[in-house]
């Protein structure tokens, strides 16, 4: 879409007042009026006018100084998961394969740069931040990002690489974009995503696609793994029957459903 076509429907205020709603995060639960407008990049005017705002739909609560997302946010994200067979349809695999397993599994899709969870059943903590379903990673550094990627068109992954900046979130994180994109082909070609400590030491995750009727890509599940207990090989040699056999069973219900679910790359 052109810039000038974009100019003739871009509504302005929602974009900010979406962002505000974004300022606030795990590690920003609380924020002051100060804060919200240093993080938005809005003058403290405007960002007391949106604010306020959500304080009356009830969106935020306040107590005069501190602002915080009400419960009532839930309902932004409950609208695209209800509207959608693949949380529900996969929830039961995962809990099959955890039992199976005794590890920590996840689905998720592309949403713009990011892998956000759509579903999750975990077992330990294994990571330093709590993950739940709405959490977002950087996608290419992470196992199910990498095999949602691995599977967009080729001009859509230039498009991504050309715009992301490629953090070095561990000593072994992959951050040069001729090694990444190999990484991808291998992906593809072997089915299968493996990441090595790359977004957090420690961690190591195996991910597998999830296909629709159409054999099109729609999602990623996942097994995550403590690095002291669970070598590589005994993630590919032990973990990824159980792992491919899962998401064979979502694709199964997907069909079974009727109706694949409406998820894109990026």
């Amino acid at each position: 879409m052109t810039e000038s076509a974009r100019e003739g429907h871009f509504v302005q205020s929602l974009e900010r007042g979406l962002a505000v709603i974004r300022a606030f995060d795990a590690g920003h639960p609380e924020l002051t009026l100060s804060e919200v407008a240093r993080i938005c990049d809005l003058t403290r005017a405007a960002a007391r006018r949106f604010l306020l705002t959500l304080t009356d739909l009830g969106y935020v609560q306040t107590d005069g100084r501190l602002f915080r997302l009400s419960p009532r946010v839930l309902e932004l994200g409950y609208a695209y998961l209800s509207s959608i067979s693949l949380p529900e349809v996969a929830e039961p695999h995962l809990e099959r394969l955890v039992a199976e397993v005794r590890e920590s599994s996840s689905v998720s899709v592309l949403d713009g740069d990011d892998v956000v969870y759509v579903a999750r059943v975990p077992t330990s903590r294994i990571m330093t931040v709590s993950i739940n379903v709405g959490t977002r990673f950087p996608a290419y550094v992470t196992s199910m990002g990498r095999v949602l990627l691995a599977a967009v068109p080729q001009p859509v992954l230039d498009d991504y690489l050309d715009r992301i900046e490629l953090r070095k979130l561990t000593p072994r994180t992959t951050t040069g974009e001729p090694a990444l994109r190999a990484e991808l082909a291998r992906v593809r070609a072997q089915g299968y995503a493996i990441v090595d400590q790359e977004l957090e030491e420690g961690l190591r995750s195996m991910a597998v696609p999830v296909r629709d009727r159409n054999g099109g890509v729609v999602a990623a599940v996942n097994v995550s793994v403590h690095a002291s207990r669970t070598s590589v090989d005994s993630l590919r040699r032990d973990l990824l029957p159980p792992l491919l056999a899962a998401a064979a069973r979502i694709e199964a219900d997907l069909r079974v459903a009727g109706s694949s679910p409406a998820l894109r790359a990026v």
